[in-house]
Parts: C-alpha cells; sequence; structure tokens
C-alpha cells in the first residue's frame, strides 16, 4: 500500500469530491477506495457520503498497483516508415495507443509488440516506444522508438518543440478570420475529472496554431499545429474560442453530426532522424469518414 496522507485546512463538502481534486485521481477510484474501507479520517474510517468539517487529517491507503501482462497480438498496422531506430504508424481512429484499465488488449502497444520485437523500454512495460500519444477517436501519425537512445532523442525534441504537428480538424461554425492563435492554459477540470480545461490553476501552458482551409454551411475545416503537447489540447482549444470539434463527444455540442468521435486527424508528423541528423517528414491523408462528412457539406452548398 502507498500512503497518502492531507490535511483538510477548511475544506468542506463531501470527502469523495474533494480527494479527486487533491491528487489525479478519478471520483470513482476514490468512492472505491470508501467502501473498501482505505481512507480515514482523523483515525476513523468514513464512506463516501462523509462531509469534511475542515479540521481533518485525512489518510488514504492506496493498494499498489497490478503490472498487466502486455501480450503482442496480430493486428494490422499501417507503417508508415521504419528502420532500426523508429517507426512511424499510421493509427485507425477508434484504437487506444496503450494498454491502460478497460483497455489492455486490441491497443496500438499490442499490435507494435507483434510486429517488432526491439521496443524502447523508458515508458515502462505499458507503454513501450510510445513518445507521445493521441486519443482513441483521433486519427493519424505517431512516431514510435524502437531503443532508449531514439527515445530519448524524440522525447528531447518534443519538449524543445523542434518536431512538425499538424492536424486537421473539423469544427463547428464559421470561423471568420483566415489564422489564429490560442495561448491558454490548460489543467484538468474540477467539476470534471475526465475533461480538460482552460484554466489558470494548477495547468500547464498550452499554444495551437490554426489556419482555415475550407468553410462549408455551419461548419470549417482547419489545420492547426501545436507548439505543446497537452491532454486533448485541440480539442479543449477550439471548444474555448468557440468552434468545438464536429463529432467531439467530451467537448463537443449534445446534438452533433453522425460521426464515432471528433472529427480531428494527424495529418503531418516531422522529425530529426535520432541516429542520423536527417529531417524526415509524413504525411497521412484524411480517414474516409471524414472525407465523406466533408464530400457531403460540399454538395449541400452545391445544391443550395
Amino acid at each position: 500500500m502507498n500512503e497518502f496522507i492531507f490535511q483538510a485546512n477548511g475544506a468542506t463538502g463531501r470527502i469523495d469530491k474533494w480527494l479527486s481534486e487533491q491528487e489525479d485521481w478519478s471520483r470513482s477510484q476514490v468512492q472505491d477506495w470508501l467502501k473498501e474501507g482505505l481512507v480515514e479520517a482523523d483515525g476513523r474510517v468514513v464512506k463516501p457520503n462523509y462531509k469534511l468539517s475542515g479540521q481533518e487529517t485525512v489518510k488514504v491507503q492506496v493498494p499498489e498497483a497490478v503490472e498487466l501482462e502486455i501480450m503482442p497480438e496480430d493486428i494490422p498496422l499501417e507503417v508508415v516508415y521504419e528502420d532500426s531506430d523508429v517507426i512511424v504508424v499510421n493509427k485507425p481512429k477508434g484504437m487506444v495507443v496503450h494498454p491502460a484499465a478497460g483497455h489492455v488488449s486490441g491497443t496500438l502497444v499490442n499490435a507494435l509488440l507483434h510486429h517488432c520485437k526491439d521496443l524502447s523500454g523508458i515508458n515502462g512495460v505499458k507503454r513501450p516506444g510510445i513518445v507521445h500519444r493521441i486519443d482513441k477517436d483521433t486519427s493519424g501519425l505517431l512516431m514510435v522508438a524502437k531503443n532508449d537512445l531514439a527515445h530519448e532523442s524524440l522525447a528531447q525534441q518534443l519538449k524543445d518543440k523542434t518536431t512538425k504537428r499538424q492536424y486537421i480538424a473539423l469544427v463547428h461554425g464559421e470561423i471568420p478570420h483566415e489564422l489564429g492563435t490560442v495561448d491558454a492554459p490548460i489543467g484538468r477540470d474540477k467539476n470534471d475529472r475526465q475533461r480538460m480545461t482552460v484554466t489558470e490553476k494548477n495547468s500547464k501552458s498550452a499554444v495551437t496554431h490554426f489556419r482555415v482551409m475550407d468553410r462549408y454551411v455551419g461548419f470549417t475545416l482547419v489545420e492547426c499545429q501545436l507548439e505543446t503537447g497537452r491532454t486533448h489540447q485541440i480539442r479543449v482549444h477550439m471548444r474555448y474560442i468557440g468552434f468545438p470539434l464536429a463529432g467531439d463527444p467530451k467537448y463537443g455540442p449534445r446534438k452533433t453530426m453522425k460521426m464515432n468521435g471528433q472529427a480531428l486527424h494527424a495529418a503531418l508528423l516531422g522529425f530529426e532522424h535520432p541516429r542520423t541528423g536527417e529531417w524526415l517528414e509524413f504525411e497521412a491523408p484524411l480517414p474516409e469518414e471524414m472525407t465523406f462528412e466533408i464530400s457531403q457539406m460540399k454538395k449541400l452548398e452545391i445544391e443550395s
């Protein structure tokens, strides 16, 4: 068990909600620990509906994480580039990048382990070779490290902002200007731990540049270039400026187009080869679902 101790320091309200704000824990996970008797307030085991008085010392016993056994799986991969140091893949929409609770198979990592045995171990057994990731329902290009030397180089390039990452997104609304930059810090939403939001509290800087590619009735196609790589960055930033992604179940309007997840595609990826220093740049065409939606919009414009 790992022990965490917190001081309420004037905090009031339900203990499950308060604890989920102290660490990167989901409220449901905290509630499970409370039900299992792993949370004490001033030495007394409490339930999820316990209300803080503001003076308590709260102790949480967090069970040791059970290491998942990640198995290779014969899942088709679209390999865009591969050598002895790196692999660039075009991830399909709907595929999770690495195993986690609820997704122990069918992930990109499972497929990579079957495709090649030599992946970097810097990120541990759950995320071998994974230098960066994209959301489950975002399609497009990812670079994967096959050894630790490559991993360290690619990770440093991401940190130094020398990689080139361009995304194409279909958003609600007709953006009136051609270019824009969203410079707004992103952190976890205090009201929903599964969402990110623009906030000054417990956040990290985030910068997204965008360029309008085309406009349709009620929608705009944009190219986004990341300067930083925060969780859900494009989705959060476009919502923040009033143009949420089409099909986005988490940040978009409730009534949206018939898409399975956000219309977002990692279309271009460029980086310096970790061993040779050569600049490599790759492009992946829009997935069929996005091209179909765009063609339907163009058709409506012609008919109207």
